[in-house]
């Protein structure tokens, strides 16, 4: 595993003189007549007559060999959430040429850990992400990260709503390693569902990572990913992520089938998320205007719901993720039915999405599963990942590839200040615990909303609206790629310590 970027202290301060002398040993690499380099504990230590500097393994780039020097790429932090690609060049004797590569090598290793070199990315930007800066970011922030990184890039603007699926359904898997999209949480969502419609849509799902390079309004992606909503350390990251499995869920609504990576709701969060379109001149505080005024009036959305539960109780749900946390499975047995298939398809013949175990929303209940009266359902919310926004835990028990969807439910019709705790809990991190707070992993759920005329309630799937129909939700456990800093967790706290 790579190593990480101290948060404690500027990572680049000069390290005591004792500290620079221990870290001196057969991994010192000595270049021009007054500096030398060598690879310590968890950095790379750069030593001059009257100077010192430490450079994270994580930051550093690349190393490149000339006939009469050894350029070093890093990433250079100008501030706690900005990175810049800068490089240090020295000569080197022509004919210690043979042990400076080896030198390299070793330098290298350690750098990128499990992580790929050299990928070859597909940028998808949003033009209007960010409010029209995407291209802006990617070009100052981005791609130079890449560049230095020695990754190949290719970089396309998308014209209109939809085309990163058909960027997505029609690409030279072969080509590419990721696929990264400059954007908010809504491209990330295409290219999921653009790969999903190829005919070898699980080999390509398996194959191509999807990262985003957060330059939207909703960044949940690289928050949980990366830990982070700048370009920059986002585009570091990406160059020195960790394959990772994500669970998938299909979502079947009428006749059509699409696939869901981070959230789906209907209730306050839905309601507040889509019907405040008007007030986005407010900023993020639409938000916090949208559940106030649901709170005070006690807003319910009655429903029917049937639930296919694996894990409920929330001590229980709080030692699976402790066992998870040291789950080191190789990552191939971390992708459910994937894995079987493997045992009699090779990688090239795997086709089409996995079939549905529990049917369409359009079949019979599956045997099982009781539909249950909800008429003060106050809000129905299913997360894949933890943080649905920068301070937003509320799913602090997800992991990317258990095999479950965690499920909210919390009654509309409790008293106000109770419900204002849920709403501060979330922030705080400590919704997971109210008592309000019914919390659950589930495998599938069949949601029937109830209430409203001509269909004009809020379902919401990764925050794009979508009829207010019935609609059922699977998992496919790892049916997805990420690319992630850890290559198992969100980096987000989690339930581990929560009591």
């Amino acid at each position: 595993m790579a190593s990480t970027l101290s948060s404690e202290g500027h990572p680049f301060a000069e390290p005591t003189p004792e500290a620079a002398q221990s870290r001196i040993s057969d991994s010192t690499l000595v270049v021009g007549r007054n500096a030398s380099l060598t690879i310590g504990k968890d950095s790379l230590i750069v030593l001059e007559t009257k100077s010192t500097q430490a450079i994270p393994f994580f930051n550093v780039l690349s190393a490149k060999l000339s006939d009469f020097d050894i350029t070093i790429h890093y990433a250079y932090p100008m501030s706690k959430h900005v990175v810049r690609a800068s490089n240090i060049i020295y000569p080197i004797d022509k004919n210690e040429r043979a042990s400076v590569a080896t030198w390299i090598h070793h330098l290298l290793n350690r750098a990128y850990g499990d992580s790929q070199r050299g990928k070859r990315i597909k940028c998808l930007i949003n033009p209007f992400g960010g409010k029209g800066s995407a291209q802006k970011w990617y070009d100052r922030d981005v791609a130079p990260i890449f560049i230095a990184a020695g990754c190949i890039v290719d970089a396309e603007r998308t014209q209109y709503r939809g085309h990163a699926i058909e960027i997505a359904e029609k690409l030279d898997i072969g080509a590419y390693d990721v696929i990264a999209s400059c954007s908010g949480d809504g491209l990330p969502h295409e290219v999921f569902n653009g790969l999903g419609k190829r005919p070898d849509a699980r080999r390509a799902l398996e194959k191509v990572a999807v990262v985003q390079l957060p330059c939207g309004s909703g960044n949940a992606m690289s928050w949980n990913l990366y830990g982070t909503e700048s370009p920059s350390m986002a585009a570091l990251c990406t160059v020195k992520g960790i394959i990772t499995p994500l669970d998938l869920i299909s979502i079947t609504q009428g006749t059509s089938r699409t696939l869901s990576f981070l959230t789906q709701s209907i209730g306050m969060v839905a309601e507040t998320d889509l019907g405040t379109d008007h007030l986005r001149w407010m900023g993020s505080q639409r938000f916090t205007y949208g559940v106030l005024v649901r709170l005070i009036g006690k807003t319910v959305y009655p429903c029917d719901v049937a639930v296919k539960v694996e894990i409920e109780g929330k001590s229980t749900i709080r030692e699976h993720y402790r066992q998870e946390m040291k789950n080191t499975a190789p990552v191939e047995s971390r992708r459910g039915d994937i894995s079987s298939d493997a045992k009699l398809l090779s990688l090239e013949t795997r086709s089409g999405l996995p079939a549905l175990k529990y049917g369409t929303v359009m079949d019979p209940l599956p045997q099982g599963w009781n539909l249950v009266n909800y008429d003060n359902m106050g809000n129905f919310y299913a997360g894949n990942m933890s943080l649905v926004a920068r301070s937003t835990n509320f799913f602090p028990a997800t992991l990317p590839n258990d095999g479950c969807l965690d499920l909210v439910c919390i009654d509309g019709d409790i008293s106000r200040l109770a419900a204002i705790k849920c709403m501060t809990g979330a922030e705080s991190g400590k919704l997971f615990m109210l008592d309000t707070v019914n919390y659950r992993k589930v495998l599938g759920y069949r949601m029937i909303p109830k209430g409203k005329g001509n269909g004009d309630g809020y379902i919401s799937i990764d925050g794009e609206s979508v009829p207010f129909e019935p609609f059922q939700a699977e998992v496919h456990r790892g049916l997805g790629t990420v690319l992630s800093r850890s290559g198992h967790m969100y980096e987000a706290p989690g339930v581990s310590t929560m009591v």
